[in-house]
């Protein structure tokens, strides 16, 4: 077991201290080091003390709120001593939680704003202060039936919580995974300067949240070793068959099952019949290599960011890095202090934001009283998660009245575009080239930005070099502009994204009566009802599918965590009613794909010069989810019946 993994599973027992605290120094410097909101709503939940929450209510705003207001440091050392006290003296906290009026009123002051009432339950589970109960454990509910079988593809972040609630559930479930390991992205993709744009107390499971996070930001390293320790903990292993693939779903219509053919490591083929399948394979792991003439013929080591080959030694070597997407904005600062000189191919503009966070250490006096105090984990995930989500969703929404032909949509969304062009120019005061290349002519967040940590530094290296022209062919050593210019190269790196669009990979998918899944999305337009379900696919269930990405926000692991809580209330549905499989019906479907395409026209991702991975090459936009988290989080409290058939 990894140090990582024996330290995640040593922080997590802190929940079963009791107070009182012993009065430490660490104890004293996690008061002085952590978050101050978060202090504060640690105490209020321990005394209910409304007077000290309304006082500190008048100093408390959202970031980047003008005029900023600094909290007295009288009254900071007046909280700072009220909570030592209350964590340190027996019988000091209230034996109970506050009551919902407080709660919600504790959120609003917390974040500077209001917290309204349809945000309450989804953040509640969200941030740790309820986690349901294993439907196990539910009374009343019946049991999946004995034989009954779900097989999951992919033991990413996806897969595994599909895995642990199933288990939960009491359903017999396989999982598949092509790797050695669990992890997916995360196990995949080990380039130099892997990083994730979402804040780390965020990105992980709401059951399952940990205090041992390097960075506020975390690398890749850190997210493989939170997944790691989870199959632990839940002892997932047991039931997920590694270095196997599934290539083929066949729907037997008679018996209402699937029969699931997967290809082991040495080749040899084995059929699973099943009941349903949940398709967790995720939309990032089928990288895209360029189409450039001559690709095939370079002489030196050739590789994507997601296949990265750490065993190739780049100190002193000629690297091209070809993309400036996220993935090569995070790998480029870290290549050029080691490369003799590094070219970066841009193919595309990316808006770039700066966040001081994604690289700051959490300080150790934060991390004890993310391991220690009572509550001060739940409260701190909540303002992360607040900042992180649907407090990002103006930027996206068109303002009818905007000028059409404006790069930008909105007044907001201009405010945000003039932020990111104010550190642009302030990056490259003396480099008005760089600031020409650089500046985009579409809104910003109608596709992915970037969060700088090195890489607008970087390119103001003296061995960076970001060529913007049009690569004409690749040589055995050299790459070759459209205008002649040469570049000699011993190292070649794709940074060029995935096959998102190609939803379905390589598989082969026939649903009912012989229908073909291929035949009905093609390579590049798949369609769905709420992202996860198809008409003529019973028990098929599409996971992180069509339109229900949080593309203005961070969130895929609220929504895996919904999808699969909207998955299991169906199969229930389904056993409960004596019925073997559940589908949703075409009408539904229709209507519900009619309303997302109506919708992206007030969604930024419909400006006529967005361009991304959101959309196909027709330029519809097949990934976004056009409406916010809570929306999606209350859509995924279960099916709604009458747009299903039962079988």
């Amino acid at each position: 077991m990894s140090q990582e993994t024996r330290g995640l599973n040593a922080a997590l027992d802190w929940q079963r201290r009791s107070l009182p605290m012993d009065d430490t120094p660490e104890l004293r410097q996690a008061l002085h080091e952590s978050n101050v909101p978060t202090l504060l709503m640690t105490y209020v939940h321990l005394t209910h003390d409304e007077p000290t929450l309304e006082l500190f209510g008048t100093y408390i705003k959202p970031p980047y709120a003008l005029p900023a207001t600094e909290i007295p440091e009288a009254a900071l050392e007046d909280l700072r001593s009220k909570l030592l006290h209350v964590l340190t003296t027996p019988g000091a906290a209230k034996e109970t939680d506050p009551s919902a009026a407080l709660m919600q009123k504790m959120m609003s002051v917390s974040v500077g704003e209001p917290v309204e009432d349809e945000f309450v339950p989804l953040v509640l589970e969200q941030s740790g202060f309820k986690i349901p109960a294993p439907r196990k454990a539910v009374p009343g509910r019946k049991a999946p039936p004995a034989g009954f079988k779900v097989l999951v593809i992919g033991a990413g972040l996806t897969g595994l919580v599909s895995a642990i609630k199933l288990e939960e559930a009491g359903y017999d479930y396989e999982v598949i995974e092509k790797n050695d390991e669990v992890g997916g992205t995360w196990y995949e993709n080990v380039y130099p300067g892997v990083g994730v744009d979402t804040p780390s107390m965020f990105y992980s499971y709401s059951f399952e949240i940990t205090p041992e996070w390097h960075h506020y930001h975390p690398q890749g390293a850190d997210m493989q070793a939170y997944l790691l320790h989870v199959a632990n903990k839940y002892d997932l292993r047991r039931n997920i068959r590694f270095r196997t693939r599934v290539t083929e779903l066949v729907y037997d219509d008679a018996n209402a099952m699937w029969d699931v053919t997967i290809v082991k490591s040495d080749g040899s083929e084995e059929v699973r019949r099943v009941n349903a399948v949940v398709n967790a394979h995720g939309p990032v792991n089928r990288w895209k290599m360029p189409d450039i003439e001559g690709l095939e013929s370079f002489a030196g080591p050739v590789m994507h960011s997601a296949n990265y080959d750490r065993s190739v030694d780049m100190k002193g070597k000629r690297i091209a890095v070809i993309g400036t997407g996220a993935s090569s904005a995070q790998m480029v600062p870290a290549l050029a202090k080691e490369a003799a000189n590094v070219t970066v191919f841009m193919r595309s503009k990316h808006w770039v934001i700066y966040n001081p966070e994604i690289a700051h250490e959490i300080p150790a006096g934060e991390k004890f009283a993310l391991r220690h105090i009572p509550h001060f984990r739940e409260w701190f995930r909540f303002r992360v998660y607040w900042f992180a989500a649907d407090g990002l969703f103006n930027n996206v929404v068109k303002d009818p009245d905007w000028p059409a032909d404006s790069p930008s949509v909105s007044a907001h969304n201009e405010g945000m575009r003039q932020y990111a062009l104010g550190y642009l120019a302030q990056k490259f005061a003396s480099r008005a080239d760089l600031i020409e290349k650089l500046t985009p002519d579409f809104p910003i967040f109608s596709k992915r930005i970037i969060l700088d940590n090195g890489w607008f530094d970087a390119l103001l290296r003296d061995n960076v070099t970001l060529e913007t022209g049009r690569i004409a062919r690749i040589t055995p050593n050299s790459i070759i502009m459209a205008d002649g210019t040469e570049h000699q190269v011993d190292v070649l790196i794709c940074a060029t994204g995935f096959d998102v669009a190609n939803m379905m990979g390589n598989l082969t998918i026939t649903g009912r009566q012989g229908r073909s899944l291929r035949e009905e999305w093609g390579y590049e337009d798949p369609r769905s009802y709420l992202g996860l379900n198809v008409p003529g696919y019973p028990n098929y269930f599409h996971m992180a599918g069509p339109n229900s990405a949080p593309n203005h926000a961070a969130g895929l692991n609220l929504i895996s965590e919904a999808q699969i809580n909207y998955i299991i209330e169906a199969l229930d549905w389904a056993n409960e009613s004596g019925k073997r499989a559940v589908e949703v019906r075409q009408e539904p479907f229709e209507e519900w794909n009619a309303q997302i395409d109506e919708r992206m026209k007030e969604m930024i991702w419909s400006h006529p010069k967005a361009n991304s991975y959101y959309n196909n090459s027709k330029g519809r936009v097949f990934n976004s989810w056009p409406y916010r988290l809570v929306d999606y989080w209350n859509e995924m409290r279960g099916p709604n019946r009458e747009h299903f058939d039962l079988h």
